[in-house]
């Protein structure tokens, strides 16, 4: 692992669990109903969000030309997603939430606060949202490209896989968003849904960190770390091969992807104060994409490869945030 210093353990901190901060009953009054199109949401202390519009429902479902099935992008235990345009012409994706989904009523405020504060080009927008009667909707800035799932386990069989760059830079943005979450926001933010699900893309693959309503504010004051589940996944180690993408069909750089499992593996040690920060991992995330794979001009990428290995995969995510404090065990 020394091929990354940066990477190296740092002194762990006196640990202690905080609650989660924001209430369904404090959010109510924050949001309230969207009686009323085009109003602003107030943050606390009186200030005025310009980003935040509130819609009423019936704003939406003209965007959505009533929610008709041909405008449907996404779906999934929380609900639904909307390809629409609202009276300002800008195209937006808008977020049905099932009134007994998975993301219920505090999520939803969770969400509502979290983007509205927190502002940075790997976080996705919000436009607005709806708390009308009991309809609950949120509006987005539309991503063109989906979501990273969509590119890595069910890509058109008309399109090629994501080749080795586009992947490494979509690793470092994510990684960017990360770091603003734990080191640049104050309080600090524990994301706590990191999948590729939640990792949505613009025309040009810069990805955007979506869907904050599990997220947690940080540690504050003399609190440094914030405890949840931790179940790393690492594999024989004597099989780091079989973690490539059996889609990039062996189209990637030897070394830079040695270097990407020493990353993912610090990232998956057991003991928090192993793990690296998640500024060390864009940094040593940087050197790899220093290392560009360059296709050979008679090589093509075949869009259907064989099936993946059911041994490779790896999650996680880095745990501790500014100062080397310990963020979270996710």
């Amino acid at each position: 692992m020394s091929c990354f210093p940066c990477l190296s353990p740092r002194r762990r901190e006196t640990s202690s669990r905080i609650e989660d901060s924001a209430s369904a009953q404090s959010g109510s009054r924050f949001l309230g109903d969207s009686s009323e199109s085009g109003k602003k949401a107030s943050l606390p202390g009186g200030e005025t969000s310009k980003c935040a519009r509130s819609f009423t429902f019936r704003d939406l479902a003209v965007a959505t030309q009533n929610f008709r099935e041909v405008n449907l992008i996404g779906e999934g235990g929380f609900g639904r997603v909307y390809r629409g345009r609202i009276d300002s012409g800008q195209v937006v994706a808008i977020k049905q939430l099932n009134r007994d989904g998975l993301q219920g009523n505090k999520e939803f405020l969770v969400e509502v606060l979290m983007l509205i504060v927190l502002r940075h080009p790997n976080l996705v927008s919000l436009i607005g949202y709806c708390a009308d009667g009991d309809e609950r909707l949120l509006v987005y800035e539309y991503m063109p490209k989906g979501s990273l799932e969509d590119h890595l386990f069910d890509p058109p069989p008309s399109k090629p896989p994501l080749e080795w760059n586009t992947r490494i830079k979509i690793a470092v943005g994510v990684a960017r968003g990360l770091t603003y979450l734990h080191d640049v926001a104050n309080p600090p933010v524990i994301y706590r849904d990191m999948k590729a699900a939640n990792v949505l893309l613009d025309d040009d693959f810069n990805p955007k960190l979506s869907d904050f309503g599990l997220a947690k504010l940080g540690p504050v004051g003399d609190n440094t770390h914030v405890s949840t589940r931790s179940r790393p996944f690492l594999g024989d180690r004597r099989k780091f091969h079989q973690l490539a993408d059996p889609f990039l069909q062996g189209r990637y750089p030897p070394r830079p992807f040695h270097q990407l499992v020493v990353i993912a593996s610090m990232c998956l040690q057991e003991q928090p104060h192993v793990r690296p920060i998640i500024a060390d991992v864009v940094v040593a995330l940087n050197h790899v994409a220093s290392q560009p794979y360059t296709l050979a001009p008679d090589s093509k990428i075949m869009s259907s490869p064989p099936p993946p290995s059911p041994s490779g995969r790896v999650t996680g995510t880095p745990s501790r945030g500014r100062n080397g404090k310990t963020l979270a065990r996710i």
